[in-house]
């Protein structure tokens, strides 16, 4: 029996993953701002629906493919852009990749990851590849980012609007997380205790001759001294960005556009009118501000607003083909999955992620047998809220 045979839900995955990475690392994926309200309704929340069933129907033949921005998707389902996925296992973003190349949905790979877009780009050529960016200060090296990703067969860019600077992270604090990680009496004994990651990243380490760094910035940015993942954002990030800016790279940009970090309906109209072709409704998996709405709370409103004008994505929370279903009742066309991702890269790399979308693919074909539907359209209204 392999060890993932017994491997029931992304909840089983992410138990795997704390017992393999050292506490700091494993709560810098895990933990959300604040005190983890917002970060922990994310999955409750979705317990407030209902999913009705029918019955009496012919559900032995059921199709969970989905057109997601004009590209057939074997399911509702996209790898969202998760910063320093090398750091959890070797060569994270390139196993990510090829997981969704693998499986046949997209990829969207983060302006902060370790590897760079070229390397994935030589790993899955031909894969549905989508470049995410954050607004920087420096604007050449922002411009030169979006020509790289076009040069090398990133179709879609997402745009991230929720991190103008970043959410306080209590955790992280307290564990004086830092990149490159920092080794104290505290963080020493997480990382002894942890043999198997331990080598693992040393072994990378030494492949690539240099500590961990951020694979897109090569040549534009040093990581000479310890520093928090706050004060890189701080000193990378342009907290001034505003709708005339992303307008402006949209317009530069000249093909498939995504907005992330939606939750207000006002700000999906003005995504729109700025030229989204869609938007993720997200609070960025409750790591930025504690104590703002859900994304599943937030998606029928946003649903309403949008009105067909651009495809909706639900990202943050998703643990289950359930949620899924409901998220696609409520006018989702696709969901986005980060930690559910990552918990099955750190457990076992690219096996451990493919493992991840496996749950995932089964809990919603089931799903969609009970409740009897055939095709994910027909799961539209399905979901209703619990009112006792």
């Amino acid at each position: 029996m392999t060890k993932l045979q017994r491997i029931a839900s992304i909840s089983d995955l992410r138990e795997r993953a704390r017992k393999r990475l050292p506490r700091s690392v494993f709560d810098f994926i895990d933990d959300g701002a604040g005190a983890g309200h917002t970060r922990r309704a994310n999955q409750q929340d979705f317990e407030k629906y209902t999913l009705l069933p029918r019955v009496g129907v012919d559900v032995s033949k059921r199709d969970l493919s989905q057109r997601i921005l004009g590209v057939s998707s074997s399911m509702p389902l996209i790898l969202a852009p998760t910063g320093l996925s090398g750091l959890y296992y070797p060569k994270g973003e390139i196993l990510t990749a090829k997981a969704a190349h693998q499986t046949g949905i997209p990829f969207c790979l983060s302006t902060n990851s370790v590897a760079s877009m070229e390397t994935i780009s030589d790993a899955v050529p031909s894969s549905e590849k989508w470049f995410q960016l954050y607004f920087l200060k420096d604007k050449g090296l922002m411009s030169s980012m979006l020509t790289r990703a076009k040069e090398n067969g990133y179709r879609v860019l997402c745009i991230t609007l929720d991190v103008p600077i970043q959410g306080k992270r209590d955790q992280d604090i307290r564990n004086g997380f830092t990149i490159p990680l920092k080794l104290n009496p505290s963080t020493l004994i997480e990382v002894l205790a942890r043999p198997n990651w331990t080598w693992n990243f040393l072994k990378d380490a030494l492949i690539r001759k240099q500590k961990i760094s951020f694979g897109n910035f090569e040549g534009h940015l040093k990581i000479s001294k310890y520093k928090t993942n706050a004060q890189l954002i701080a000193e990378l990030c342009d907290a001034s960005a505003d709708w005339d800016t992303i307008r402006e790279v949209i317009e530069e940009w000249s093909g498939p556009v995504v907005i992330k970090g939606i939750l207000d309906p006002e700000d999906a109209k003005l995504a729109i009118q700025a030229g989204a072709h869609a938007i993720v409704v997200s609070n960025h998996g409750g790591r930025q501000l504690d104590q703002v709405p859900s994304s599943i709370s937030a998606l029928p409103k946003i649903a309403e607003a949008v009105a067909g004008h651009a495809e909706i994505i639900l990202d943050s929370g998703v643990t289950r083909g359930t949620d899924i279903a409901i998220a696609l009742s409520l006018g989702a066309s696709a969901c986005m999955i980060g930690r559910s991702c990552l918990w099955g890269l750190a457990t076992d790399g690219q096996t451990g992620i493919l493992k991840a979308i496996e749950i995932l693919r089964q809990e919603l074909d089931t799903s969609m047998a009970l409740l009897g539907v055939t095709e994910l359209h027909q799961l539209k209204g399905r979901a209703c809220l619990n009112l006792s």
